[in-house]
């Protein structure tokens, strides 16, 4: 069989497969062929690609050549002309943003991976690409705060006096949140964190944080490790508690999510208004509307002396690194799908295979998306 490798689109700078994920494919008796330039972003020339045993082509050769196709994003519905039933499409789907394009897919008659619906099991984590790119969001979100930050992180003591080290509150202790504590920690700040799962605290306080904790959270086993929507009164408390500690803070890193709707607004402007001049908001979660009220997705605001970042690029930014994550995660998932002879036969009686494929021969499947869709 053959894959193809497909060039992003817009400013996505990062690639499904790096030259050596993509021999690590080869190995698994799969030809590869991959659109030229598509590793630019990322710092791989197709020369490296060629090295790595790939063939490069143009992006209607790859499409029209191969039988599975890798990618960050879904292409563009201009592309879909190019497809034919029956190929595989690996992708990061975000199945309530693109269901008009996975609506589109599924009437071709394309199977789709959607590799952000991989379960979180303990089998399956090597193939979590949404746990990669969160870290490398909660990594870079801390950076970029200590650089907008016009104090230091850490404490100082010298002859000129004694500086307080900074505050750090982070909102939401998931993979993103866990890395920004780390991160943060390692600069010398103080770090408190709140998240609704209670499951989260010993985490928090084992890499030398506070966990701040709301009573009363509703938590959902089924969500599979995600945060779900809570009740009017736990968001007043969750709220009152939340300006206490962001308007002490000189930074928030903002990560909180919930898959498939809004996320939940935890900084409000009234409290935006009360926070020191010269204090930083991260949100991460800015894509998906954000967790401060005032945030604009990929733009930095500043808004009475606070600066507020909305920040959903961050892997994209890292794409070399990025990449390499993403790609192994790829990798690991294609190896539970082939049989080493370059054949890959998806078992859909795969419970990660099941939750990864949203559409195959025409019918939805993976039973996430059939929620998240309400089919």
């Amino acid at each position: 069989m053959i894959a193809g490798i497909l060039r992003e689109s817009g400013d996505e700078k990062r690639v499904a497969l790096l030259p050596a994920e993509t021999a690590a494919v080869i190995k698994l008796g799969l030809k590869v062929l991959v659109e030229s330039g598509a590793g630019t972003g990322a710092f791989a020339s197709d020369e490296q690609y060629n090295s790595a045993g790939a063939s490069t082509a143009t992006r209607k050769e790859v499409i029209s050549g191969a039988d599975i196709l890798f990618t960050i994003n879904p292409p563009p519905e201009g592309d879909m002309p190019m497809f034919r039933e029956g190929q595989l499409l690996f992708t990061v789907l975000d199945p309530v943003v693109n269901r008009n394009w996975l609506e589109k897919a599924r009437q071709k008659g394309l199977t789709i991976m959607a590799l952000d619906l991989v379960p979180r099991i303990t089998r399956a984590q090597s193939m979590d690409i949404l746990s990669s790119m969160a870290t490398v969001s909660g990594y870079k979100a801390v950076l970029e705060a200590a650089s907008l930050l016009p104090r230091f992180f850490p404490m100082f003591m010298s002859a000129a006096g004694t500086i307080k080290p900074s505050r750090v509150l982070i909102l939401g202790a998931g993979v993103a949140g866990l890395q920004a504590i780390a991160v943060a920690r390692k600069l010398g700040a103080v770090v408190e964190v709140f998240d609704v799962r209670s499951a989260v605290k010993d985490e928090v306080k084992s890499l030398g944080a506070k966990f701040i904790q709301v009573d009363g959270a509703r938590e959902d086993a089924a969500a599979g490790g995600y945060a779900v929507e809570q009740s009017e009164d736990f968001k007043k408390r969750q709220q009152e508690l939340i300006q206490e500690r962001a308007v002490a803070a000189d930074v928030i890193i903002a990560t909180a999510q919930i898959p498939g709707r809004r996320a939940p607004v935890l900084v409000h402007k009234e409290t935006v208004s009360r926070m020191k001049p010269g204090s930083v908001i991260i949100d991460l979660a800015a894509s998906s509307g954000g967790n401060c009220e005032l945030t604009e997705n990929g733009k930095t605001v500043v808004i009475n002396g606070v600066t507020i970042a909305g920040r959903s690029e961050y892997p994209s930014s890292m794409s070399s690194d990025a990449s390499r994550m993403f790609g192994n995660n790829v990798v690991n998932l294609l190896k539970i799908m082939t049989d080493g002879k370059g054949n890959v036969n998806p078992d859909f009686a795969d419970e990660i295979v099941a939750g990864t494929t949203a559409v195959h021969g025409g019918e939805y499947l993976s039973p996430r998306v059939k929620q998240l869709l309400d089919i």
